[in-house]
This record gives structure tokens, C-alpha cells and sequence, in this order.
């Protein structure tokens, strides 16, 4: 798929994450020995942050500013790319095939996930990516 580029955002279709935004970390047209169809690693926002004013306290308002992630390998089937392009460098190495087999580097993966996306969230770039899909 050529459109499925790293930082594409998109949405997954089905499943438990069905509806939420996820970015591409690393595509795999051809399949692999583990999962032997065309796939993506993705990182995602299982819960968006809350809507922030500005009479919100300091404290308040970073407590809903917070993001809960998720990563997950997804068929290209259950992925809808969006226009929507998300730099994330420093996930790439982050987040490989090796991060799944254990739990303990899934969640120290979960964790540099969580601190992007928060980072880039308080940056006030890429909007979009962070609101809640509206049905």
C-alpha cells in the first residue's frame, strides 16, 4: 500500500480500538513469519485527553490534558489512512516487533508513547489527531 506511510494517521475499523486515531510507526507490505499478512505497528490514543478553559486550574488542567495509549500490530484491512500526517521520530526505534514479547518492553514502550504524545499535545500541533472521533 503506498499511502500507508510512517506518521500516516489513520483510523482503526474493527476491534477493540475500533474508532480510535492511530499513527504508523512501521509498515509491512509483505507480511511476516509471525503475522503473514500486510500489516502495520501503530501507536494510538485508547483515551483522548478532556477538554481544557481557561479558568481551569494549572492542576486541573493537566490532569486532563493527560493521554492513555496504546501500540498494536493491525491488518491493513482494519485501517482507514486519513490526510492526516504525524511526525514522530523518536518512536521509530521505540516501537519494533521485539517490543511485543515481552511485557515489561511493551510497557516501557507504552510509556516513551505516552510522553510523545503528551508533549506533542501541549504543543498545541496536530489538533486533529487529538480530538475524539465523532459518530
Amino acid at each position: 500500500m503506498k499511502f500507508l506511510k510512517v506518521g500516516r494517521v489513520a483510523i482503526i475499523t474493527r476491534g477493540r480500538y475500533a474508532g480510535k486515531k492511530v499513527v504508523i510507526i512501521q509498515p509491512q507490505d509483505t507480511g511476516s513469519k509471525s503475522h503473514p499478512f500486510p500489516h502495520a505497528l501503530v501507536a494510538g490514543i485508547e483515551r483522548y485527553p478532556s477538554q481544557v478553559t481557561r479558568r481551569m486550574s494549572k492542576a486541573r488542567q493537566t490532569k486532563r490534558s493527560k493521554v492513555k495509549p496504546f501500540i498494536k500490530t493491525v491488518n491493513y484491512n482494519h485501517l482507514m489512512p486519513t490526510r492526516y500526517t504525524l511526525e514522530l521520530e523518536g518512536l521509530k526505534g521505540v516501537v519494533t516487533n521485539d517490543t511485543f514479547k515481552e511485557v515489561s518492553q511493551r510497557e516501557d514502550a507504552k510509556k516513551t508513547v505516552k510522553k510523545a504524545l503528551e508533549e506533542r499535545y501541549q504543543s498545541g500541533k496536530n489538533r486533529w489527531f487529538f480530538t475524539p472521533l465523532r459518530f
